[in-house]
């Protein structure tokens, strides 16, 4: 699925549209250069999903926000090797909520196969959007919508 953002607002609005579809357990991991736009979608997620006003975690590297799934926001910027993930625990979050992942491309070989993935370039002012593996959830999700309003 690929879509084009002319904002910063659009971005974040495209955000909420995709947090609709995230489940307890998700694992989402953005991509993308400095600046496209990873913290942006972010902060629409979070909003969504937790009511809350997400920031970047850079200098902390993760960032919990609570809601009915909490949220629990990694930004690898920092990471200089992948132990240093492994020796914070991360994989004690996976399961406990909805897991979103800046700079995943620092640990993509140890990320599970189902992990949802985000690319965000920036074409000429515009943000490019690339989701995979949200595809098919988001088919059945307005296909049951489509059922319940008929």
């Amino acid at each position: 699925m690929i879509t084009i953002t002319s904002s910063a607002k659009e971005t974040e609005k495209m955000g909420r549209e995709i947090a609709r579809h995230f489940k307890r357990g998700d694992i989402v991991a953005f991509t993308g250069e400095l600046g496209s736009g990873k913290t942006t979608m972010i902060k629409g997620i979070v909003k969504h999903l937790t009511g809350c006003e997400a920031t970047s975690p850079s200098f902390v590297l993760i960032n919990e926000y609570q809601g009915k799934i909490p949220v629990f926001h990694f930004d690898l910027y920092r990471l200089r090797c992948k132990i240093e993930i492994e020796t914070i625990g991360w994989e004690e979050y996976l399961d406990k909520g909805i897991v979103l992942i800046e700079w995943a491309d620092k640990i993509t070989e140890i990320l599970p196969k189902d992990t949802i993935f985000i690319n965000l370039s920036i074409i000429n002012d515009k943000r490019k959007i690339t989701i995979k593996g949200l595809e098919r959830r988001i088919k059945n999700d307005k296909q049951r919508k489509s059922i319940k309003s008929t």
